[in-house]
């Protein structure tokens, strides 16, 4: 959720890689004893949950770790004398009015810390590199270069309420060498709001989706506000968690989440990982960008949107070019703030969903949370000119019952009296608003096929495998945009984990799985080719072209509590190797891989 408020100028630290442990503050490696991303706290065993268990198909087996407790602020020697009277003012309205509420009100499951952090979602310390890793098989020769894998890790105990989403980015890498050699390393993104907090001993921000709920997610939001107003904390430079996407382009390693500009994120020579700075993209931009841009693999310009919550435009394109030239920034007219998570882009056009998944903060006023399914909007799809100077000819078509919360590729197709057709591959998630609310309807994830003719305005929904809940996953990025014939996809089941992963033929409706076994679950599969091949075509030669390349991610066995990086091999969809990892790896969100040749020519 895009609530970076920019209310506030004072200088704020910079979010370079200096150590988070800094000297200076003792008190910070003392307090992040959970493996969280962030923060360390005094150990203590895990206690017996009181709740039921998330997923009572499964009983985890992960071992409890430690537990992060709310920690006292450790304000720098240098606040002045009001600053510092102004703090424990603050920090008492929280602890005596604030939390004492909260603590009356029973926390849904989708936003309780004691349920989102448990098991394997639970947060780990960062890792320095480490070599010599075991290989079980043999790593494909094409595969030389760095597995990046993005998540939440929240570094501080909540004070409150905590989705799943609100944690701070942490990424981890495996780099896959000659001679069959892997290393690992894990690092949090520096963002603004980490080093921050860093400093101050304890989680400060608020929490968009955990906390801003009813009328005490105004309090926290007004206690933000004061602590800001009097220079404890600065929301100028980005409030974001840089948690979700990664994507590679122009020699950078972009971390993104879309409430904040993305983080650059340098690879070094010992696949380490280091936070450069907050992009913007040489000052061309000074807003939010989605999580999920597209880079076009035949032009490599790079296509992405932001959205604002608060106040019109709600909705904005931008295209770079390969060299990072920014070439388009125009409004997209929509009639109120909607959450866009991704998009798609064909070879001419920019698909962009307008769904029912919409904010509205005076919902907050009435006692609600600001992310709303809103049943009576109509969703429909914006078919935009990639040409388009001011957005004025986009389309708008209705296609009715639709939420994708990811869309998987687009392309342009004929039909057989000469209509443009836009066809949209995407999973539909029913209910819309699974992620943020608990519903008694069950959870689906269809894979489907949307498609819009641009003559009538009309569209056609049909449901390529049903049965199954697919979610995360990738088609080869080297048909971005055009026609492809195969998806590869977590199979995510039990729900929110993932128990394998689907080849899925479209133009057959064939699926192929790869099954992790009892007890070990994943999370998005990354399709990596073996080669470099050309987009599009129909012929058996190139289908199979398309197929050829291996698919890569990240495993957790919850029984031996082993963590993995397991490739398989896309046409038998059969293993190749598993690289063991000397560290656990929580559960996470997206990656991408950057092959020797990328890393090569790095922006330093």
């Amino acid at each position: 959720m895009q609530a970076s408020l920019h209310f506030f100028t004072t200088a704020s630290p910079s979010p370079k890689h200096e150590p988070l442990l800094h000297p200076q503050y003792p008190l910070f490696t003392c307090k992040i004893l959970i493996n969280p991303s962030k923060k360390t706290i005094p150990s203590s065993p895990l206690p017996s949950p009181s709740r039921p268990p998330q997923y009572p198909e499964v009983k985890p087996m992960v071992k409890p770790e430690h537990v992060l407790v709310p920690q006292e602020p450790n304000y720098p020697v240098h606040f002045n004398p009001f600053q510092k009277l102004a703090a424990l003012a603050l920090d008492k309205i929280e602890t005596s009015v604030i939390m004492q509420l909260e603590k009356k009100h029973q926390l849904p499951k989708m936003v309780d810390p004691a349920i989102q952090m448990s098991g394997n979602f639970a947060p780990v310390q960062e890792c320095p590199v480490q070599h010599g890793l075991e290989v079980v098989g043999q790593i494909p020769a094409c595969l030389r270069g760095v597995y990046v894998r993005n998540g939440a890790n929240p570094m501080f105990a909540p004070s409150s309420g905590h989705h799943l989403f609100d944690g701070d980015g942490m990424i981890h890498a495996v780099s896959l060498g000659l001679e069959n050699k892997a290393s690992y390393s894990c690092r949090y993104t520096r963002t603004s709001r980490l080093v921050q907090e860093a400093k101050l001993g304890r989680s400060m921000f608020p929490k968009p989706i955990g906390e801003l709920h009813g009328h005490l997610g105004l309090a926290r939001l007004g206690l933000f506000m004061a602590r800001a107003c009097v220079g404890l904390v600065d929301g100028s430079h980005g409030m974001g968690v840089a948690n979700a996407g990664l994507v590679y382009f122009n020699g950078r390693l972009l971390a993104m989440s879309e409430d904040d500009l993305p983080y650059h994120v340098k690879i070094n020579g010992e696949a380490d990982l280091e936070t450069i700075e907050r992009f913007n993209f040489d000052d061309q931009i000074d807003c939010p960008l989605i999580a999920h841009p597209k880079v076009d693999p035949v032009t490599g310009e790079l296509h992405t949107l932001n959205y604002n919550v608060l106040k019109k435009p709600y909705l904005k394109y931008f295209k770079f070019d390969k060299f990072g030239k920014k070439l388009s920034d125009l409004h997209v007219a929509i009639e109120q703030a909607t959450m866009i998570h991704d998009f798609a882009i064909t070879e001419n056009f920019v698909v962009v969903p307008d769904h029912q998944m919409v904010f509205k903060l005076s919902e907050m006023i009435r006692g609600g949370s600001p992310v709303v399914y809103d049943k009576k909007k109509k969703s429909r799809f914006g078919i935009l000119q990639q040409n388009d100077v001011d957005g004025s000819r986009i389309q708008w078509i209705d296609v009715p019952n639709c939420f994708c919360f990811h869309l998987w590729n687009a392309c342009e197709e004929i039909s057989d009296n000469g209509d443009k057709i836009i066809v949209v591959i995407g999973s539909c998630m029913n209910p819309p608003d699974s992620i943020f609310n608990e519903s008694k309807d069950l959870f689906r994830s269809e894979l489907s096929e949307i498609r819009m003719n641009l003559r009538t305005g009309k569209s056609t929904q049909r449901v390529i495998i049903s049965g199954m809940n697919l979610e995360a996953g990738q088609v080869n990025q080297q048909y971005q945009g055009r026609k492809t014939r195969f998806v590869y996809l977590a199979i995510a089941e039990p729900w929110p984990k993932c128990s394998g992963i689907a080849k899925v033929d479209m133009e057959t409706g064939e699926v192929t799985k790869f099954m992790y076994g009892a007890w070990r679950f994943g999370g998005e599969p990354f399709f990596v080719p073996e080669k470099k091949q050309k987009f599009g075509g129909n012929n058996n030669n190139e289908n199979e072209a398309e197929a050829e390349g291996y698919i890569m991610g990240l495993v957790r066995d919850e029984k031996t509590e082993i963590s993995e990086l397991v490739i398989v091999k896309a046409l038998s969809m059969e293993q190749v190797a598993a690289i063991r990892l000397p560290r656990r790896v929580p559960y996470g969100f997206h990656g991408t891989f950057v092959s020797q040749e990328e890393l090569s020519r790095q922006f330093m």
